[in-house]
């Protein structure tokens, strides 16, 4: 692959990344506006919409390659698109944001310790250094810089979601590299819809638990934002990049991700810009050097054993 497609391939995942960061402060806004599970309904459903429109003709042309591997495609849809979103909105009633944010920094971890173990692919030096440089960058970030709330963090049943969630969500990304030659768009579609009649039955027990209350207008508009940036317009754009650069690779860009989250809660939310975010956004942009260096390296864990 020549370097003019490795740019491309990171300025896609730079900008999905800033796309699920943003989802972040949409996640805010929607407190009392629409339930969780909601929202993850309507952005499958939504997406539906909008793709239904062009991604016909692609589906008709790779229609006998997907038919062959509809359950492979229903299954990574369901765990990347609705039991990762589900598990983590379920997480935030249980455990507190700090928690949340250290712990999501885990999935290049389990992205590579998946690689390995299915693929048999070593992990370099640098690559292995590029995660601890990353990961700690995330710890400062979700941390506030202060060592007191890092000793003050306990596992309780709402870190179990984010760790599970996290762990599907690797499992998700490195099964994208197997998939089988469909486009893009047929994939997608295929995943989405998968995603949205998964969301049919959590909805049903999110309202039996809590009843049902309609969204309000501000609800709607966060639930159309969410469609557009979130989950079409990143999903496709990570799709895109995994098949560019292979998963391990991408994976470490959504270390991005709560670093983006803080840089735009200042811009929205109005909450102050720390000298641990400088440090955090320093440390996880290293961290991600690293792991490009390290790529051509001898592997630290050998492959063929």
């Amino acid at each position: 692959m020549s370097d003019q497609s490795h740019w491309r391939a990171y300025a896609l995942l730079v900008f999905t990344t800033w796309c699920w960061g943003l989802n972040t402060i949409f996640s805010r806004l929607a407190v009392g506006e629409i339930s969780p599970m909601q929202l993850v309904m309507f952005r499958w459903l939504g997406v539906i919409i909008i793709v239904s429109g062009f991604a016909l003709r692609f589906l008709k042309r790779d229609w006998p390659v997907l038919r062959q591997h509809l359950l492979f495609f229903a299954i990574i849809g369901s765990l990347g698109f609705t039991v990762f979103n589900y598990l983590f909105y379920l997480a935030g009633h249980h455990t507190g944001a700090l928690n949340i944010g250290i712990l999501q920094g885990s999935i290049p971890v389990f992205v590579l310790l998946c690689t390995l173990l299915v693929f048999r692919k070593g992990v370099t030096p640098l690559q292995a250094a590029g995660i601890v440089v990353t990961l700690l960058g995330v710890v400062i970030v979700a941390s506030g810089g202060s060592w007191r709330e890092l000793q003050s963090l306990s596992i309780n049943r709402g870190d179990v979601y984010v760790l599970i969630a996290c762990f599907l969500y690797a499992v998700y990304s490195v099964a994208l590299s197997r998939r089988p030659k469909v486009s893009a768009i047929s994939l997608f579609t295929v995943m989405s819809i998968a995603a949205w009649l998964l969301s049919l039955p959590l909805l049903g027990l999110e309202v039996l638990h809590q009843g049902w209350q309609a969204p309000t207008t501000r609800g709607w508009l966060i639930a159309l934002s969410v469609t557009v940036l979130p989950s079409l317009v990143a999903q496709l754009f990570f799709i895109r990049s995994v098949a560019m650069i292979g998963p391990n690779r991408a994976g470490i860009f959504i270390n991005l991700v709560p670093v983006f989250a803080a840089i735009m809660a200042v811009i929205f939310l109005q909450e102050s810009f720390e000298t641990h975010h400088a440090v955090s956004l320093a440390l996880v942009l290293g961290g991600i050097a690293l792991s490009e260096l390290g790529r051509q390296r001898q592997p630290l864990i050998p492959t063929d054993t």
